[in-house]
């Protein structure tokens, strides 16, 4: 069986039999609520005239782009090395003395809040002989201790124990703590730079887009479930989450239920973007007084961070957060799928609660990651070609011009750049 089969294979043992029940919340307010109602006003003209949101012109990107392992070395270097990535919610850290272990694009970082409510990112790698200290999840200490020989470090980095010191011989301990990160907690979110050293300026990263974030009121939510899914090359991936042409093609009996297909509108804030498709529910309003709408029933937002974090329905009381990341190989990327809810989880919310998550798991895997499979393995075949976005799909241009964009900002000698078309 070929590895697209098996993927194949896996998906049809995924495919959702249950729709979950989309529930609207009250989390829009003041200018946040001004902006949706907008963002609905929008909508519901394309939904009159049957059109989209357009970009100036098609676009073009070279197929050797998601394929080239070059190139995939010099993204990761150039980009997720070097912009803040948004490793962990806050509410992920929720109390004093807990920690959150995760790979990043194969670094291994852990994320903590110390005794006195302080965020700190550290290379989750003991100092004595490279061992890594924290499995990847989270919990809750008081010091960090290395399985391999017992070191034992504070929340913040500092080596506090060594066993047996008496016989390990003298060194200087203050050399030897927990290689730090920068870091930076903002709109409810935990930023982390990979590499030591370099500075993270979030107002200036975030720029027009932090009150996007910020009106998300993400560190007042909680987290119900955390799952991993594999998936091709993280360009391939991202692709998805920011256009809805695809809707009536790929999801006619799951997304495409309740979303419009190709009816969407597109706002970028610097490197992020906001994608918004109208819900079919939205086709009910449209002559109704705009001071009744409720855009948290009638509009499905996408919340792009830029590079790889999508908030999906995130007006609503249950929402997902997907961070997509390289792996270590050209043709693979990781995705950590969280379903957020806006009110604290009771046992009766449960079941209701595991239909959202596995409905969205196997949509999001089962139908756009296996097609996404489909198509790295056709861009390792159509060498010297294109992909062709068309003006209908805005987001997609969108992110591919920023990194194109980025990569020329932050290159090095001994990169490369992506191919123009």
């Amino acid at each position: 069986m070929t590895e697209l089969a098996q993927h194949k294979d896996v998906a049809e043992q995924l495919a959702p039999e249950v729709l979950p029940e989309y529930i609207a919340s009250n989390v829009l307010d003041g200018a946040a609520r001004e902006e949706a109602i907008s963002m609905m006003r929008r909508l519901a003209a394309h939904v009159r005239n049957k059109t989209t949101d357009q970009a100036p012109g098609n676009f073009q990107e070279p197929v050797e782009n998601y394929a080239d392992e070059e190139l995939f070395r010099s993204e990761v270097e150039l980009l997720f090395k070097r912009i803040p990535l948004p490793l962990a919610l806050s509410v992920e850290l929720p109390e004093k003395n807990s920690y959150r272990a995760i790979e990043a694009v194969g670094v291994p970082v852990v994320l903590t809040r110390d005794a006195r409510g302080e965020v700190h990112a550290m290379l989750n790698i003991c100092r004595h002989r490279g061992a890594l200290i924290c499995g990847e999840g989270r919990g809750s200490t008081r010091a960090l201790t290395c399985p391999y020989h017992a070191w034992s470090y504070g929340l913040d980095g500092e080596l506090k124990g060594v066993y047996g010191e008496s016989t390990f011989g003298e060194f200087d301990k203050s050399d030897r703590g927990l290689i730090q990160l920068p870091v930076v907690e903002a709109a409810g979110l935990i930023f982390v730079c990979l590499t030591p050293g370099l500075q993270i300026d979030i107002d200036a990263w975030l720029g027009d887009f932090k009150p996007v974030l910020e009106s998300l009121k993400l560190d007042q939510c909680h987290i119900f479930s955390s799952r991993m899914m594999p998936g091709p090359n993280w360009k391939v991936v991202i692709e998805g989450y920011l256009e809805g042409y695809h809707f009536a093609s790929l999801h006619p009996n799951t997304v495409g239920k309740s979303n419009f297909s190709n009816t969407a509108i597109f706002d970028g804030f610097g490197a992020h973007e906001r994608v918004a498709f109208a819900l079919r529910n939205l086709e009910n309003h449209l002559d109704d007084p705009e001071e009744t709408w409720d855009p948290s029933a009638n509009v499905g937002p996408i919340i792009w961070l830029f590079p790889g974090m999508a908030f999906a329905g995130s007006w609503r009381e249950r929402m997902t957060c997907s961070l997509v990341l390289p792996t270590t190989k050209v043709d693979a990327s990781i995705t950590e799928q969280r379903v957020i809810t806006r009110t604290p989880v009771t046992p009766d919310d449960v079941p209701d609660l595991e239909i959202f998550r596995d409905f969205f798991y196997d949509v999001t895997y089962g139908e756009d990651y296996i097609t996404g499979y489909g198509v790295q393995k056709g861009v390792r075949n159509v060498g010297g070609t294109t992909q062709l976005y068309g003006r209908n799909e805005p987001g997609v241009q969108y992110v591919h011009q920023t990194i194109n964009r980025l990569m020329k900002e932050n290159f090095t000698e001994g990169h490369v750049l992506p191919r123009e078309a």
